[in-house]
């Protein structure tokens, strides 16, 4: 099962604001997932928002087994504008916990490999999410951040993807699936220092150094696990994104100084047999077709996302995924949206191979196909119904197609 990243920041954020990241989207309103008026989001000093999603799936058919399974996820976030608060200048402080109950759906009905639900965890835990300090300056064209972050906020993120409930809609699962305990991303994160530098003509350059090791893998239930191990060695992660019209391309890299078992040979030996070069590629390229009223969000979006991985150390070698997204589909209905999104991702060969000498044999791809509508209720209330067929889930051979049905529920203050 693969983890999904900031779930509920991304899915309720203005839709259509192109922002320069999902975390900047959210930090622009009273609430990261309803937006508040412009005039009471641009004039606090004090942001807090209190958000709960809360999800109801029914496996209906295939998988591991038929089941139902309440998923839920409870935001607190607060971001403080340290020049009007403390005269602080170019300043931002973040704060973000979140708690999660740790029912399983992915893990204990449908058996999938990239986690139908992105607020499905292995545990039931409160934890600090977040916890950063961004200092602006050249003008606003340039940041440095500091601290617990969620690399997913800013890297490896679509918002037109971000609609969608399965979690290889928030970052690739080629990415996600890397580590010792995931990179740092929901619904652990680590320490971290980012740089960003806006430059003329739509080029933003990112780049990123992490905690190798995300959270605590031996107690997971932690509030705020900053651990700082010898031998965690650091994620690098850098990417450029281009916005030109109604394009807007992303290139990204990631890589992990430390070594990790190298999956055939360790099948192989019978022992860890470990090897550096940990790394992968991401390419985004999103575009606007039909706008239906420049002046608003209306219209059609749509976006392709490839991502490979070294498949020494990772199960999948490569993913290719997308979709297409309408914005007020009903002339009553501006805000909502309705979409659709598949996800293919691909086993590697040394992956298949090592299970097949521990009899463990493995089919070479999963197929997530996903339909939803969004529907805001009120500036405080969204429902989502949602459809997900899965084709050979976890790869795993026999086990028979899945068939999904859920509805998510946000309430937020």
């Amino acid at each position: 099962m693969i983890a999904s990243t900031t779930p509920a920041l991304a899915q309720l954020q203005e839709t259509g604001s192109n922002p320069t990241s999902q975390a900047e989207a959210a930090s622009k309103a009273t609430s990261p997932h309803i937006p508040a008026p412009k005039a009471e989001a641009e004039g606090a000093a004090v942001d807090l928002s209190i958000v709960y999603t809360f999800d109801v799936w029914h496996n209906s058919r295939g998988g591991i087994r038929e089941g139902t399974r309440y998923l839920d996820n409870l935001d607190l976030t607060a971001k403080v504008d340290a020049e009007k608060l403390l005269g602080w200048r170019g300043a931002t402080l973040f704060a973000y916990a979140l708690y999660n109950n740790g029912e399983g759906m992915s893990r204990d009905l449908t058996g999938d490999f990239q986690s139908a639900s992105n607020i499905e965890t292995d545990v039931r835990a409160g934890r600090l999410y977040e916890a950063w300090i961004e200092q602006r300056f050249a003008k606003d064209q340039a940041s440095v951040k500091i601290g617990l972050y969620d690399l997913n906020s800013e890297f490896d993120c679509q918002q037109t993807g971000a609609l969608f409930i399965n979690s290889s809609q928030g970052i690739g699962p080629d990415f996600s699936q890397s580590g010792e305990n995931g990179p740092s991303i929901f619904p652990v994160t680590s320490l971290a220092l980012r740089g960003d530098y806006r430059f003329k003509g739509g080029w933003l350059v990112r780049a990123a150094v992490l905690d190798g090791v995300a959270g605590d893998p031996n107690h997971p239930k932690r509030f705020a696990a900053i651990e700082l191990r010898h031998g965690d060695g650091a994620l690098l992660v850098g990417d450029v994104e281009r916005e030109l019209g109604r394009y807007r391309a992303v290139i990204g890299y990631w890589r992990y100084t430390a070594q990790f078992d190298d999956i055939l040979a360790t099948a192989r030996a019978g022992h860890p047999v470990r090897g550096g070069g940990n790394d992968g590629v991401y390419m985004t390229l999103e575009r606007r077709f039909v706008p239906v009223d420049q002046q608003t969000d209306s219209g059609l979006r749509g976006w392709l996302r490839l991502g490979f991985a070294n498949d020494h150390y990772n199960p999948l070698d490569h993913f290719f995924g997308g979709g297409l997204v309408y914005t007020g589909p009903f002339k009553r209905r501006a805000e909502d949206q309705v979409g659709i999104a598949f996800g293919w991702a691909h086993f590697g060969k040394p992956y298949r191979r090592a299970g097949a000498l521990k009899g463990n044999p493995s089919l070479n791809f999963e197929l997530s196909i996903e339909g939803t509508y969004r529907a805001v209720v009120n500036r405080w209330l969204t429902l989502q119904p949602d459809l997900q067929y899965i084709v050979n889930p976890g790869a795993v051979p026999g086990r028979r197609n899945a068939l999904l049905f859920g509805l998510r529920t946000q309430v937020g203050f």
